[in-house]
């Protein structure tokens, strides 16, 4: 019998955002893999005019045609009460969508329990591990009862799994990636290590102590990197308006830097500059630092599964996740130069053991038929 999954996405007001689509459409392509209906539902603000939101579906059902996905958008409103049918804009409503759907697999944490209660089944997945669980903590997050709570956290500090509820069980899934969608393409000699990312953020909380959580204050440590290894390195990254400076800044160190609203800004484009890349290296956020709980992310799984070995930066010990081959990871300066060198110098290997690591892990059918076997078993 097949299955209908309702997933809940953040893609109708960010078209530019190619990163931000496949997060969502790893995930749909794999449930689809599965022989599962999946029906995209998108938060409509209550204010957005209709012309306005009429223009926002045709563009995102523009973006979900090649992956066969236009056909079952739906839309709904954050707040209590049904969207008015003018702005359905030919998309499905939620009343619709929590009827035909088996299961709710929601990554929008502040539904209402008007609108969980509509569905037969609900599944809470937690893409930003562990500053999720601070969040609530904090009284930034107010997340409410879900059947199911998955994490892609392998390792999340109890304190803070104590302050959602002390009745939830968080279940530990990885993130996913549609092999199909992302087969190896073999990259120029010459290519560069890359990544691709927003550069700055805002301020975050932990323990009672505030700090910067931006892309940049994790990658500080390791900006005068281009100058200790034979590789280019390049960041494709939102700077912003007025960003000349920091532009500068960065290429003065060595870094090629290029824009990621222009380079990145469709699923297509975004899957191309990761496939002509050497392979990934990159910095995480202060946060999956000091958390420790092997946060891997949904941008590493798409190199991964394109053959393209990952540096990056410890974010904890994990039970698979490992140091040498394919996917290598640094905690310092001189450990993050080795290991650029190291997929340098053994390179075929190196990708051959990322695409092995996409498979046995992050395998978009082997995650999502596990999270389907939990929750309708």
């Amino acid at each position: 019998m097949s299955l209908t999954v309702c997933l809940t996405v953040t893609t109708l007001y960010y078209p530019e955002g190619g990163g931000n689509l496949w997060l969502y459409l790893n995930w749909a392509l794999s449930f689809k893999s599965l022989g599962c209906r999946v029906i995209w539902l998108e938060a409509v603000y209550k204010d957005t005019p209709v012309d306005k939101l009429n223009e926002l579906v045709v563009n995102l059902k523009n973006r979900l045609s090649p992956y066969g996905l236009s056909n079952d958008v739906a839309l709904w409103l954050p707040v209590e009460g049904p969207i008015p049918a003018e702005k359905l804009c030919g998309c499905l409503d939620i009343d619709f969508a929590s009827v035909e759907s088996d299961i709710l697999v929601n990554q929008y944490y502040e539904m209402s329990d008007e609108v969980l209660r509509k569905f037969k089944r609900t599944a809470l997945l937690d893409i930003d591990p562990g500053q999720v669980q601070v969040w609530v903590k904090n009284g930034v997050l107010n997340i409410r009862k879900h059947d199911y709570y998955f994490t892609i956290g392998e390792n999340i500090k109890p304190s803070y799994l104590k302050s959602i509820n002390a009745t939830v069980s968080w279940i530990h899934i990885p993130p996913c990636v549609s092999l199909e969608a992302w087969p190896v393409i073999k990259a120029a000699a010459d290519a560069p290590f890359t990544t691709v990312s927003h550069w700055y953020s805002s301020w975050d909380e932990l323990d009672g102590e505030l700090y910067a959580n931006g892309k940049k204050d994790g990658f500080l440590p390791f900006l005068d990197l281009p100058n200790h290894t034979t590789k280019e390195l390049e960041l494709c990254i939102y700077l912003g308006e007025n960003s000349q400076n920091e532009r500068n800044m960065l290429e003065n160190l060595g870094w090629r830097v290029s824009e990621s609203n222009i380079v990145t800004s469709s699923a297509a484009k975004y899957q191309d500059y990761i496939q002509k890349s050497f392979g990934e290296f990159s910095c995480a956020k202060p946060a999956y630092v000091k958390m420790q709980n092997a946060w891997v992310s949904d941008r590493t799984i798409c190199y991964l599964a394109s053959g393209k070995p990952v540096v990056l930066e410890d974010t904890g010990p994990s039970a698979f996740l490992p140091h040498d081959e394919g996917y290598l990871r640094f905690t310092d300066l001189a450990g993050a130069i080795k290991c650029v060198e190291k997929v340098a110098l053994d390179y075929d290997k190196h990708c051959s053991a990322a695409r092995a690591l996409a498979e046995e892990y992050f395998n978009g059918r082997k995650v999502t038929q596990k999270l389907l076997d939990r929750v309708m078993n």
